[in-house]
């Protein structure tokens, strides 16, 4: 738990049961990754050219999460689990959201019951030293606006590369259904 909440930034992979589907591997940064409990993480997920992580957990669940050092001692440690997509809206994220920073952009948080924990050298990592978060993607959230934050995940979010539908995906269609006459 000391090692994760000294890392600045994170990967996640996820896989859709297709062999033909692609793999996904996205860099996480800000601070954006909470230790719930001993078995229980989640991470607040910021909107991005694509979703295909939640569409993975939506069809299988599957998902691992990979913490680097890229300064100190040399490790990698990589969290396997369960994951589930949690939407503005729910009990669940009225329960998670408090736990993070409100960021612009913020699309859902991605809940994990861990199952199993695997660390090995990082002797092959490199060393880099931190400088900041980049400020681009919420300079361009917050002159965007939340109008055009939904038009955007209606054009880019709702389902994967491999045409799979995503959590929001489905919430967007719910809400589109309402309004039409």
């Amino acid at each position: 738990m000391e090692f994760i909440s000294r890392q600045r930034m994170f990967f996640v992979g996820s896989a859709p049961l297709s062999g033909e589907g692609h793999v996904n591997l996205s860099p996480k940064g800000y601070d954006a990754f909470r230790i719930l409990s001993s078995g229980e993480v989640a991470y607040l997920d910021l909107t991005g050219s694509g979703n295909e992580t939640s569409a993975h957990l939506q069809e299988n669940g599957r998902i691992t999460v990979m913490f680097c050092a890229f300064e100190g001692p040399p490790n990698i440690l990589r969290l396997y689990g369960r994951g589930e997509v949690v939407l503005p809206g729910t009990e669940a994220w009225s329960e998670l959201a408090p736990l993070f920073e409100e960021l612009p952009g913020t699309r859902q948080i991605i809940r994990i019951r861990v199952d199993q924990v695997q660390t090995s050298c990082g002797f092959g990592v490199p060393l880099y030293r931190y400088e900041r978060d980049r400020e681009t993607l919420v300079k361009w959230w917050e002159a965007k606006g939340p109008v055009a934050l939904q038009a955007y995940w209606r054009e880019k979010n709702r389902t994967t590369l491999d045409g799979l539908p995503t959590p929001l995906g489905k919430k967007l269609q719910e809400e589109d259904a309402l309004k039409v006459p």
